[in-house]
């Protein structure tokens, strides 16, 4: 198709610098990449990438899921329960009375590594 219509846009200097250097080691102009957007937008009806709100805080749902702060979707309850068990049960699996012990042998092993 023929270019024959001019966009003006007015963003940020820095975000426009930034941007432009990424793209281009990746081999693209800031036209190209803008051409590659509109092409997308057209091709799947909305925008090529999904938008949505970054939770500031942790969000537990009280029932194994939550957000966590950076927006991931954590689910528990997909936890394998019965690998858990047979891990406890092996006798080569050392089981701590609290949190500290735990803390001072991990403390310890990462010093020895």
């Amino acid at each position: 198709m023929p270019k024959n219509t001019t966009i003006n846009l007015r963003v940020d200097s820095h975000v426009k610098e930034q941007a432009s250097e990424i793209l281009a080691s990746l081999g693209l102009t800031l036209s190209e990449a803008f051409n590659l957007l509109l092409h997308q937008v057209r091709i799947v009806r909305g925008l090529p990438f999904e938008i949505k709100q970054q939770y500031p805080i942790e969000i537990n749902d009280d029932c194994g899921s939550y957000v966590c702060e950076y927006g991931h979707i954590h689910n528990y309850k997909r936890f394998d329960f019965d690998t858990v068990e047979k891990e406890i049960a092996s006798p080569n699996t050392k089981i701590y009375d609290n949190v500290d012990d735990m803390w001072s042998d991990l403390t310890a092993e990462n010093n020895d590594e």
